[in-house]
């Protein structure tokens, strides 16, 4: 059952990123290809769970889903809302961080057993230096990005900043429920790629609802 969850919310935060995607390539903005990058990269965590749980984890379905999940996920999202608030460098800082990303955890060592079913913990199959460091600087800063921006323009767009900023506390909680199981993880995904896409593609404003014409007696 866990496989199967983790699978369908593959599949939908795949299908979110090729829309922000196809978005991409008619308006040529920046910010929705980079989240369309990371919401890529959300899918790919969560078709590596789908992986682990189906065939039994092992080194190298735990390499992707800490490659997808705990290194590219977050700053792809942030470099796209700092893309967003006029920061280009972004776009440079972002493509470097993703190519070291991908390089650490190919070249990372993996210690310890695995268990057959559940998400493996990284602090009992990676050392401290430099995966799980760079991991919790990532997330740390991506988050901050993503949620920095949106509460600043949070004014100018209300609905959208609003999911974004649940979309990200949706994702923190699946992380949270990892205990429960690795389907806990998956809802998480799969409601955080949601809400996120939702923020990202929200106008600025709610169109006005039209008023009620009351006829002359």
């Amino acid at each position: 059952m866990d496989a199967l969850v983790a699978f369908a919310a593959a599949l939908l935060a795949f299908r979110l990123a090729g829309l922000l995607a196809a978005r991409y390539r008619a308006s040529r903005k920046p910010e929705l290809l980079a989240w369309s990058a990371g919401l890529a990269a959300y899918a790919v965590a969560a078709a590596a769970i789908a992986w682990g749980e189906a065939a039994g984890w092992d080194a190298r379905a735990f390499r992707v889903y800490y490659a997808a999940g705990a290194l590219l996920t977050a700053p792809l999202l942030g470099a796209g809302s700092l893309l967003l608030a006029g920061r280009r460098r972004a776009a440079p800082v972002g493509l470097v961080f993703a190519g070291l990303a991908v390089g650490i955890s190919l070249a990372m060592p993996v210690h310890g057993a695995f268990a057959a079913h559940g998400i493996p913990a990284a602090q009992d199959h990676l050392a401290f230096l430099p995966a799980r460091l760079l991991a919790i600087l990532a997330n740390s800063l991506g988050t901050l990005a993503v949620v920095g921006v949106a509460l600043r323009s949070i004014r100018r767009r209300p609905l959208g900043n609003a999911l974004i900023v649940a979309g990200i506390a949706a994702a923190a909680a699946g992380s949270g429920l990892s205990g429960l199981g690795a389907a806990g993880s998956a809802v998480g995904i799969a409601i955080g790629a949601a809400l996120l896409y939702a923020g990202f593609v929200a106008p600025a404003h709610l169109p006005a609802l039209p008023r009620a014409r009351i006829a002359p007696r």
